[in-house]
């Protein structure tokens, strides 16, 4: 993390003003993603990594080809993180991801999504499936997940920094031994979520 990096935030008393819940938010997202639109703020990321007034905004991608899904977990990096299973391409959204006639939750969903992956084939739908809050943990209660779920037409996806991140594709039957011990949000998208496809 640069000293200097501005990361988007929401205050938490404006985005959990009618309800503070716990798990995966699926109703009524719209009028959540508006609260973001309209009292969002970039802050030094240093200043709000532990100060739960504050949310910072992370959208949250989950891959699937088929009955396939990425997944993935880091080998170096954020000490909170290593050999942390992942099953979604996620980063903060910062103030590069302003541009004209954009919207800065794409932009910076995108943006995270060229750096972290490499992927040969087409996206044939985007959606926001939920709103994730997580206060279990410490590096989790500070965030606020934007869960998008992507499907390709292509099997093709690798990641690109190799030495910091190992991942594929697995089969959504094999999730559930993948993410044996593992806590906060892969534990929550596949109960809340994943688990309930057919």
């Amino acid at each position: 993390m640069a000293a200097d990096e501005q990361v988007l935030t929401i205050a938490s008393d404006i985005i959990f003003k009618e309800e503070r819940w716990q798990g995966l938010k699926r109703d009524n997202l719209d009028y959540y993603l508006d609260l973001i639109k309209k009292y969002s703020q970039f802050k030094l990321r240093k200043d709000v990594e532990s100060d739960k007034s504050f949310q910072q905004i992370i959208p949250y991608i989950i891959f699937n080809f088929k009955n396939q899904y990425f997944f993935y977990s880091y080998l170096a990096g954020d000490k909170r993180l290593i050999n942390n299973c992942q099953l979604g391409v996620a980063g903060h959204i910062n103030p590069i991801d302003l541009k004209p006639g954009e919207d800065v939750l794409m932009a910076g969903m995108m943006r995270e999504w060229k750096e972290e992956v490499d992927y040969k084939g087409n996206l044939i739908e985007k959606k926001l499936i939920g709103i994730l809050n997580d206060e279990r943990r410490e590096v989790e209660s500070v965030h606020l997940g934007l869960i998008y779920h992507f499907t390709g037409d292509s099997p093709q996806i690798t990641v690109k920094e190799k030495d910091k991140i190992k991942g594929g594709l697995i089969k959504l039957e094999d999730m559930p031994k993948y993410l044996e011990g593992v806590e906060g949000w892969p534990e929550i998208i596949y109960k809340e979520y994943l688990s309930n496809i057919e």
